[in-house]
């Protein structure tokens, strides 16, 4: 744990604040991520100085991974005792075999706890270096753009709105501030281990990148914030398009046959996240997309998806969920 008296970031309650005046209603109750870490630590304190305390409580996910996740727990209990904020802890099973990795499924797990959270927003305390290394790893996973937007400030989840206060800010300013507040946290022993991919892009990657171009954090954060705007764009076209092309649930395949092969696959892209659905890789959504152009009226070209089924018939494309109900 670490207290210290270095230089305050003087500025960093007041563009938290700007953050949460432009998007939080006065009656609008706040939850914040606590894994008592500098970042959420820090967090907390700035909002509970600028007297969100009322309307303010976190949720700390025990992970069980550590041998110190007790202790974490404990600590985080008592940083919101002292800060008289409400504290749910939330246990969570995280599977160590998941394909998708250890990372992943402790992420899983942690955001199906935070979607318990009480209250009309979920503050989390991503920062600037986060979205950096968020859309390097996204990059490097040959993500589209929807990848390379990394994390958005704000979107829905759940019952709530998703909000991230600090993502414009360096994790240097957050520890600046904390260090002047004489705050104290924990630090996470795995956050070390250069097996977990993101910490090696952290402590690796991005540490060579910033030694050869000093703004590479700022550029990657600024980079994936074009990203988003693109990606609103053909959102906004996707949109268009499903409305020309919609009847009812289905879409009428003389209109989707009517688009550009681009703009096929962002219409479904974009149906599919409406839906909840995982797109599939580049590869399988080109050659549906090549056989819906293309097949002949007694052809009913399909895609299975982990979700369900994409299947063309009727002069249509219809989404059946796993029960083959359209949904």
């Amino acid at each position: 744990m670490v207290a210290s008296g270095n230089k305050r970031s003087p500025d960093l309650p007041e563009r938290v604040g700007a953050v949460l005046a432009a998007r939080v209603g006065p009656a609008q109750a706040l939850c914040v991520g606590l894994s008592g870490g500098c970042d959420s630590v820090t967090l907390v304190h700035v909002l509970s100085r600028l007297g969100y305390a009322g309307r303010l409580s976190a949720i700390h996910v025990h992970h069980g991974l550590s041998p110190n996740a007790d202790a974490w727990a404990d600590f985080c209990a008592d940083y919101c005792a002292q800060l008289n904020i409400p504290l749910l802890t939330r246990r969570v099973a995280v599977e160590r075999q998941s394909g998708s990795g250890l990372e992943a499924a402790a992420r899983q797990a942690r955001y199906a706890a935070f979607a318990e959270c009480p209250g009309d927003y979920l503050l989390l305390a991503q920062h600037r270096g986060d979205q950096a290394e968020t859309l390097l790893f996204n990059l490097l996973r040959g993500s589209g753009l929807t990848g390379a937007a990394s994390m958005p400030q704000q979107r829905r989840f759940a019952h709530m709105q998703l909000l991230r206060p600090l993502l414009d800010v360096s994790r240097a300013d957050i520890e600046a501030y904390a260090r002047a507040e004489g705050l104290r946290w924990i630090d996470d022993e795995s956050n070390a281990d250069l097996g977990f991919s993101r910490n090696y892009l952290r402590h690796q990657t991005l540490a060579d990148l910033s030694q050869r171009f000093p703004g590479a954090e700022a550029a990657l954060a600024q980079a994936a914030g074009h990203f988003a705007e693109a990606q609103e764009l053909l959102d906004e076209l996707a949109a268009a398009d499903w409305l020309r092309a919609a009847d009812g649930a289905a879409a009428r395949l003389a209109v989707l046959r009517e688009l550009s092969l681009p703009r096929l696959k962002n219409l479904l892209r974009y149906r599919l996240r409406q839906l909840g659905w995982q797109p599939p890789v580049a590869a399988r959504l080109n050659e549906f997309c090549r056989q819906l152009q293309s097949a002949g009226p007694d052809r009913h070209p399909a895609l299975e998806l982990t979700a369900g089924r994409m299947l063309c018939k009727d002069r249509r494309l219809h989404w059946l969920g796993a029960n083959l109900q359209t949904v």
